[in-house]
């Protein structure tokens, strides 16, 4: 995925003398929780909607420098890590920089999603498993193997938790053998944290036969 593309320069970042009066002025005109902020078109940081509108009018950004969030990403970051970056910073706009910290736009939230959107892992029909193994135990190789033992396309594989001990990893499937493959699950030690619907209906069947079988002994 080229994420170069989706580099947008439609706003100009604040320089560090602009007056606070004005900085406000914009964020009430556009969405975004944070611009960028820059010197001699060197990057410095991003003001914040939230620290902005607590500012003295009277002052401009270098008296409020010390607020600055200096986060950003590179121009060849992944997409993987730019999603990171706004889950880390909390923001829907992200600076892009070049090798020298020149500033050469910012990526828009929603743009980076869709390219997550367009993946295989969620426009791909499909099941999701959900399994837990101790940390110390479980490894990508022998989910990949579970899986593909069972003849069936991994659409994508992450982890997903880990509290304590446990590690939660999330699977995205083609629908084929889904009830085999979460057994197979069961077997090498694996906890399922959810249950395909064809898994549910073999636990209802076996616990309307354990019912009948109860039924027939009385």
């Amino acid at each position: 995925m080229d994420t170069q593309l989706y580099i947008i320069n439609d706003i100009d970042p604040f320089d560090i003398h602009t007056n606070i009066k004005d900085v406000k002025v914009a964020f009430n005109q556009l969405s975004y929780s944070h611009i960028p902020v820059t010197k001699d078109g060197v990057y410095l940081g991003c003001v914040s909607e939230t620290d902005a509108h607590c500012f003295d009018t009277e002052k401009n950004l270098l008296d409020f420098q010390y607020a600055l969030e200096p986060f950003y990403v590179r121009k060849d970051t992944i997409w993987l890590d730019i999603i990171e970056a706004f889950a880390n910073n909390a923001s829907n706009i992200m600076p892009v920089l070049d090798e020298n910290n020149v500033y050469l736009g910012y990526f828009e939230l929603a743009d980076i999603m869709s390219l997550f959107n367009n993946t295989p892992f969620l426009n791909e029909n499909g099941g999701i498993i959900v399994v837990e193994k101790g940390s110390r135990e479980y490894s990508f190789s022998e989910i990949c193997q579970i899986i593909e033992s069972n003849n069936t396309k991994i659409l994508g594989v992450f982890i997903s938790k880990i509290e304590g001990e446990k590690t939660q990893t999330t699977i995205k499937i083609g629908q084929e053998s889904m009830n085999a493959i979460t057994q197979t699950f069961r077997r090498y030690g694996y906890d399922i944290i959810t249950s395909h619907e064809e898994d549910k209906m073999a636990e209802n069947l076996k616990a309307r036969s354990e019912y009948l079988t109860k039924y027939l002994n009385i």
